[in-house]
């Protein structure tokens, strides 16, 4: 018997004892459409992109990414460079060919298109940036350009 709501999958048993059966706990996610516990317009097709995670660190010469995109080529990923500095990443991770004898008992793994954009700062260099595919991860390294500082001369004061 439940003595308190269950916040994890919303079940509650019918008990007369359950002194919280009759509330109902607002979840403010709930008719949110990308989210996992409504009828959601993601598809298991389109999980992909949600999934999709890329790390940007910066380092004293460049921006570095890294993605983790197991099961894909390098002629399955895009890299682009627009014009307002931005770094679109983009490809499609495609639906096996189904056998109807298979019986599927799970699927996981994620399929579907995924993009994710990445606005470039000031100081990358645009025209020299590099992307290699290894082992599933997509490392792309924009070279950052020095920025060069002002010349500072002190002025004495006079007085």
């Amino acid at each position: 018997m439940a003595m308190i709501p269950s916040f994890f999958n919303n079940r509650r048993g019918g008990s007369i004892f359950d002194t919280f059966s009759a509330f109902d706990i607002w979840d403010p996610l709930k008719e949110f459409p990308f989210t996992s516990t409504s009828n959601s317009l993601l598809s298991r097709e389109n999980s992909a992109f949600v999934n999709t995670r890329i790390d940007w660190k910066e380092t004293p010469e460049a921006h570095v990414f890294k993605a983790d995109l197991p099961g894909l080529k390098k002629e399955e990923v895009k890299v682009e460079i627009e014009d307002d500095r931005l770094l679109p990443i983009s490809g499609e991770r495609v639906v096996e060919k189904e056998d109807k004898n298979d019986t599927w008992l799970r699927a996981e793994r994620s399929r579907g298109k995924f993009l994710r954009r990445f606005r470039l700062p000031e100081n990358a260099k645009m025209d020299q940036v590099k992307a290699s595919m290894e082992n599933g991860v997509l490392t792309v390294t924009v070279p950052k350009e020095e920025i060069k500082k002002p010349d500072v001369k002190a002025i004495e004061i006079s007085g």
